[in-house]
Order: C-alpha cells, then sequence, then structure tokens
C-alpha cells in the first residue's frame, strides 16, 4: 500500500515514440516490430510518395498478400506462445466494445466547477454526446504536467484531488452510472519525486481497489507490465490494461488487451493495424492529439475496426474537434455500437477487391452478418459501382451509413453493390443471410437516415483556437509612498517579453497564453508597453505575515487539503517565521492581499520589478550565479525554503529580493471555455530527477510556467508562494 503523503522532514537535508518503415511489399518474414503491416501493392519506383502513387494496385496482390499474412499471424501466435485466456474473460471483454476513448484532465471546467466545489461529469458527458455522440470509456488524468512542482508523486495527487480518494470515487462512479468505463494512469518515470514506500503496480492497484476504476493507462508504456495486471487481479479487481504505445514485446499482447494507436502513415493505402490483425478481439483506440484534421485517422480507425481516443484537451491546450471530425465520429461509433461483435470479427479481412481505385474495404463476418465498411482516399466523390459480394437467394443488403435497405443486381452470382462516397468520405454495407434476424436495425436505420441527410462535407472542417481572457485583478487604493516592506517602481517604457515551457506543444496557435493585445494563445510574448507607477513586495509574503492574516481575520478555506500543509499544530515551525509561506493556493493569496489592502502582481509588472528596462536575464545580471539564489535541491523531497532576506546580492535594478530560484510565484491567470491557468514566475529550488517530464524551472526572466488549475487541493503546493503589489500615484 502506499504510505501517506506528509510534510518532509525540512530539517533533514540528506533526505520516444518513433515507429518503423513500411515497405509496401506482400512478405512477412521480417515484419516482427512496429504497429502497422505493409501495404499490398507495389509502391512506386520513385523517391517521393506522391510521385506515380496512381500506379498503385492494391487489387492486383490482395488474395495474395491476405493468404501470406494469414501464414504469417498463424506462426507468429505459435512464436508468441499466444493464448486468449484474457480476451474470453467476461470482466473483461468490455475492452472489444471500447469504440471511443478520451483522455481527460482533471483541470477541464467541464468535469469539476471550482465555484461549486463539484465534479460535473454529467456535464462533461453531454457535451460529447452533442459533438460527437458520446464515450465508452475515459482516461481521468491527474498527474501531468504539473507533476515535479513539488515532491508529490502520482500517488499522492489522486489523494489531493478534491475530496481525496472518496471525491476520486465519485468520479469514477458518476461515469461508471452513464455507461463509461475509467481508466486510471501510470507512470514508470516518476522515480524522482517522493518514494511512495512500495511498487508502481502496487500503489496503483489500491487505488483501483479505493475508487473502483476500470482500467489502467500505461502511460509512455511499450506494453504494460504483467505486475500491473496481476497487482488489480490479486486484489479481486481485474483491470483492461491500456499501453499508451505499441507492444514492444509481443507477449504482452496476452495481458494488454486494447491499446492506443498513433500516426498511422498517411498514403493513398491505408495501413494495417498489426495488433488488430494478430488479434482481431485487441481494441487499439487510435489518437493523434495534435491533429487539426482527423479524417486520416478516422478512415484508418474505420477501416481496422478499431476505436478512437477522441483527446481534445492536451495539457491544456484545447484541441477541438471539427464539426467534420465530430459528426464522422459520431456516425462511425453508431455503427459500432450497433453491431459490435462483426466489428471484433475473427474473419476479418482488410483489402476487399473494389471496382474503383482508390476506394478501400474491409469485411467483418459473424453468425450470418456481414459489415463492409468503406472508404474513399480522394478528394473528390466517387459514386456507382464499388464492389461485389457473394449472393445468396434471400440475403439482404443495407447501407447502414445512410440508412437506407438496397436492392442491388445480381452478376454471375454476386451482388453488385452500388454506393455514393463523398469526398474523403465512408462507406458501410450489412450483408444479412437468409433467416438472420438484427435486433434494433429498423431504428438503427431510420437514426442512421436521418444523421445522413446532411452531407458530412456540409460540416465544417475549419480549425480555430480556443480564445483565452486574462482575469481581472482589480485595482488597489492609490498609495503615493511605498508601504512598508515595499518597493517603490517607477512608471517607464518596458519591452514585455516572455516564452512558456510547456515541454509539448510546438509553437502552435492554442500554445501557452493570450495577453488581451494578441488574438490567441501563442508561446512566445512581446509587447512595448508604458508601465504606470507601482509599489511591490520586496519580499515574498512569509510565514509570519500570513499567520499575522489567519489570526486577524481567522480565514479559512472551505477547500483545505495541504492549506498550509508545512505549519505545525496551526504555525509556523520555529525558525520559519522569515522564510515564504507556500502550501496556499491563489485563492488563498487573494484572501490575503485584500486583507493586507494590496493585490497579486500582474506578470509583466513581477517581471518588470525583476528586470528593470535593460532586457537582463536574471534580476542581478547576464550571467547565472549560484550565489544569487537558494542551493539547488535534486533529491525526492523537497527542502525548506531559504528566507527570504537569505540572497540580498540577487536584489533586481529596483532592489526587489528573492524573485528567482527559491520559490514560484503566483501572478496571472487565465481562462478559456475549458481550462484555467496561472502564470507562475521565478522558478524554486527543486528540482526532481530522472525523467524530462517534470514540471521544468524557469530561472530566466524572459520563461515563465503555465500551472494548470483544478481546485485548492491540487493547487497548493510546496514550492508556491506570492508577492503582493499595491498601485501607486
Amino acid at each position: 500500500m502506499t504510505t501517506p503523503y506528509q510534510t518532509p522532514d525540512y530539517d533533514n537535508e540528506a533526505a520516444d515514440y518513433g515507429h518503423e518503415a513500411v515497405t509496401t511489399e506482400y512478405k512477412f518474414s521480417h515484419v516482427t516490430t512496429g504497429r502497422y503491416l505493409p501495404t499490398p501493392g507495389k509502391a512506386p519506383a520513385w523517391p517521393f510518395s506522391d510521385i506515380g502513387s496512381w500506379m498503385i494496385d492494391a487489387n492486383a496482390s490482395a488474395a495474395d498478400w491476405i493468404t501470406e499474412l494469414k501464414d504469417w499471424r498463424r506462426e507468429h501466435l505459435v512464436r508468441i506462445g499466444y493464448t486468449d485466456v484474457n480476451y474470453r474473460r467476461p470482466e473483461l471483454q468490455w475492452s472489444q466494445r471500447n469504440f471511443v476513448h478520451a483522455q481527460m484532465l482533471v483541470e477541464d471546467r467541464y468535469f469539476y466547477d471550482v465555484d461549486t466545489a463539484q465534479y460535473t461529469v454529467d456535464k462533461y458527458l453531454d457535451d460529447l454526446i452533442a459533438r460527437f455522440g458520446g464515450l465508452d470509456s475515459v482516461l481521468i488524468w491527474y498527474i501531468y504536467p504539473n507533476i515535479g512542482i513539488d515532491d508529490r508523486n502520482q500517488f499522492d495527487l489522486a489523494h489531493t484531488l478534491p475530496g481525496g480518494l472518496e471525491g476520486l470515487k465519485s468520479a469514477v462512479q458518476a461515469f461508471q452510472k452513464r455507461g463509461v468505463k475509467v481508466f486510471l494512469p501510470a507512470k514508470p518515470w516518476d522515480h524522482g519525486t517522493r518514494d511512495p514506500g512500495c511498487t508502481h503496480w502496487d500503489g496503483l492497484a489500491e487505488i483501483i481497489k479505493a475508487t473502483g476504476a476500470d482500467g489502467i493507462n500505461g502511460d509512455t508504456f511499450n506494453g504494460v507490465p504483467r505486475a500491473f495486471f496481476d497487482a488489480c487481479d490479486a486484489r479481486g479487481n481485474p483491470v483492461v490494461i491500456q499501453p499508451e504505445s505499441t507492444i514492444s514485446s509481443e507477449e504482452q499482447l496476452i495481458w494488454n488487451v486494447q491499446s492506443w494507436g498513433k500516426k498511422a502513415p498517411d498514403g493513398p493505402v491505408p495501413p494495417v493495424s498489426k495488433w488488430k490483425w494478430l488479434e482481431p478481439r485487441h481494441m487499439v483506440n487510435y489518437e493523434n492529439r495534435w491533429g487539426r484534421n482527423r479524417n486520416h485517422d478516422l478512415q484508418y480507425c474505420f477501416f481496422n475496426g478499431i476505436g478512437y481516443n477522441a483527446w481534445e484537451n492536451i495539457w491544456g491546450i484545447w484541441n477541438q474537434f471539427t464539426a467534420r471530425d465530430g459528426e464522422t465520429l459520431r456516425r462511425i461509433a453508431a455503427i459500432y455500437r450497433q453491431f459490435p461483435q462483426l466489428v471484433v470479427s475473427m474473419d476479418w479481412e482488410p483489402y476487399q477487391v473494389c471496382h474503383q481505385g482508390g476506394i478501400f474495404a474491409s469485411k467483418f463476418p459473424a453468425d450470418g452478418l456481414c459489415l463492409h465498411t468503406f472508404i474513399n482516399r480522394h478528394e473528390y466523390a466517387v459514386n456507382g459501382e464499388q464492389i461485389d459480394l457473394p449472393h445468396v437467394d434471400g440475403s439482404r443488403y443495407y447501407d447502414v451509413w445512410h440508412g437506407v435497405e438496397l436492392s442491388p443486381r445480381v452478376r454471375d452470382g454476386k451482388a453488385v453493390i452500388e454506393l455514393p462516397m463523398e469526398a474523403r468520405g465512408f462507406g458501410a454495407v450489412l450483408s444479412v443471410q437468409p433467416g438472420v434476424t438484427v435486433d434494433g436495425l429498423e431504428a438503427f436505420l431510420l437514426a442512421a437516415a436521418k444523421r445522413a441527410a446532411q452531407p458530412l462535407n456540409s460540416y465544417s472542417a475549419a480549425w480555430t483556437a480556443l480564445p483565452q481572457q486574462l482575469r481581472e485583478i482589480p485595482a488597489t487604493a492609490v498609495q503615493p509612498t511605498a508601504p512598508d516592506g515595499m518597493v517603490s517602481i517607477p512608471a517607464g517604457e518596458f519591452v514585455f517579453n516572455v516564452g512558456g515551457i510547456e515541454i509539448e506543444g510546438f509553437n502552435w496557435a492554442g500554445q501557452d497564453v493570450q495577453f488581451p493585445w494578441e488574438d490567441c494563445p501563442r508561446r512566445h510574448h512581446r509587447k512595448h508597453m508604458q508601465m504606470a507607477a507601482f509599489h511591490i513586495d520586496r519580499y515574498p509574503v512569509t510565514n509570519a505575515q500570513f499567520k499575522a492574516f489567519i489570526d486577524a481575520s481567522g480565514y479559512r478555506p472551505a477547500d483545505d487539503i495541504n492549506f498550509l500543509a508545512h505549519w505545525l499544530d496551526g504555525a509556523p515551525r520555529t525558525g520559519w517565521e522569515n522564510k515564504p509561506v507556500v502550501w496556499v493556493s491563489l485563492e488563498d493569496c487573494r484572501a490575503y492581499a485584500a486583507w493586507a489592502g494590496k493585490r497579486l502582481p500582474h506578470e509583466w509588472e513581477w517581471q518588470y520589478a525583476a528586470q528593470g528596462n535593460d532586457g537582463r536575464t536574471y534580476p542581478w545580471g547576464n550571467d547565472w550565479d549560484d550565489s544569487c539564489v537558494p542551493r539547488v535541491n535534486r533529491g525526492r523531497r523537497v527542502l525548506a525554503p531559504a528566507d527570504v532576506d537569505a540572497h540580498p546580492q540577487g536584489a533586481s535594478p529596483f532592489g526587489v529580493e528573492d524573485l528567482v530560484g527559491n520559490v514560484w510565484q503566483w501572478t496571472d491567470e487565465f481562462i478559456d471555455e475549458h481550462t484555467r491557468a496561472a502564470i507562475l514566475r521565478g522558478g524554486s529550488r527543486y528540482q526532481p530527477q530522472t525523467s524530462h517530464w517534470y514540471f521544468p524551472q524557469a530561472y530566466r526572466l524572459d520563461q515563465h510556467g503555465k500551472y494548470l488549475l483544478m481546485a485548492p487541493a491540487k493547487d497548493r503546493s510546496g514550492m508556491l508562494g506570492f508577492r503582493c503589489v499595491v498601485d501607486a500615484t
């Protein structure tokens, strides 16, 4: 069992996803790694895939290709000692119907309402139903990208959600009540924060047991080790294991009963999912988190009979489905959910012979039914005859994409299927043998016809970044001179130049934050500003000052998890009076500032006070100087901050001290429809090691940290304090 998070003993200071090239030959003896299988047909001899692509004839080699692919699969399963025992376990078979999955940040405002302090699962799910038809499973993500701001490990962060583990359990149950299964994350790289006192698999298995979650997502795992599966089984909580990336050891296919897929090559011939082919009941949820246009992703899914990871909130960057992609997913998922037994047919075969080039089809037969899925790789419509299907008198045929029954001509003992196929579009045909009934088919066809009444290409495929707003900071009463403990910052010209240090997100629109003078969020910001005069605290607010506030006001937050966690018996530790107060949320800091007649600084005010107007890199100059900051801590536990006045040599040109390298400092808050985030300045002395995924430091004055906000319980940190400002004449 994980040991609970405790305030560290501050007095004891001792204390990539590449994928392989895809060939177009149809020999398989060399195919032992990778996510995708070779495609049939010959590639053009030219070195550029778009030159001569019209020469590819997948039909010409499809029969030989399928024959050899089946031979390869038969041999390969023997080589890995394959058994399907876990795919036959009733308690795990829901994974075979897990068609639409989403990774969801707990910081998403549709999931949790900080104003009412309530989990809002219904709001979250209703939005997705409206936009693309809803979910079959969700990953509740509560760790990255904030982990590493202090020493809380991946298990501690579950306990510090609003309501603790009981709160997380209530959210899990709310999803399950709506028929949505729940995954929780595992992080193999988390070895730089607090030692949990147990193995990673035992620690997560305890949280799974406490919350009743259904599965484990293995972040960065190339196949989740059996230890996680067995640890949950041993506690009576069998789980579906879902590695993020490809399965590196193919034997892991036995207990990794589903997985993510990534970055399927986008060429004229769609690729085949290797894991789906080896075990057709293995459900892959393909993802392309940064994709603006997901048409290829969805065609790849429909061709392979696999699901989708509908991931939109990517570490606080909102990459929403376009209307066209959302409607596409809705229609695909509706077909999957109507015929789930066909999607995982053991007799699935891709690359059925089609009449027209650029149209690709797969068949999924079972129990007298056969579903054919079609995709059009062209940027123009392809209508008319598409495929010939073996015909038995009395068979019925349905265009289940458009919701109509078909009456095909029979030619040479085969039913000639004609379908309209939109540009970059989709199609699906259900064949029903004589005497076979399909429950709910009539109602499904009516719903499909209603959906198809509006062509897919009439939906907008335009993508735009979600706009953000800077939260207003009300002005204070004007003070002509600096109050005690504050420094006057004169009016003047200032070039505000800063960039976000987020690990992921490239330089795309939607990254980082959007200042009022910008038209969308972006990583890099620069503005020439005329600064008004103001007064700023010479030092961060100390424990002694915050204790005076508590004593005078009686302040106690409603959400008090981790509030002043470093204090003992409601007071600062002896000798800590002059250290910066930490374990305070943005809401706590605002309450203090209002009591003191002050406010929090805007980021550009903080930077101006730290930098002056000469563009220096650090408060003391352009070169890093270890003597100007506390000693860096690279251990697994946070250490006590230094006293706020311990490094006067690190003062800014205006005489402001303790700006960099002791504790992070709160400044502005940004809000969009789905995310709240705060800008943190100055960095801290804590640098957890062993992974580049931990919250990165920003000591330079042209860098800032973006800290995702959920609720005070989770937002408070042992390495995060604040300072205040007052408006001047």
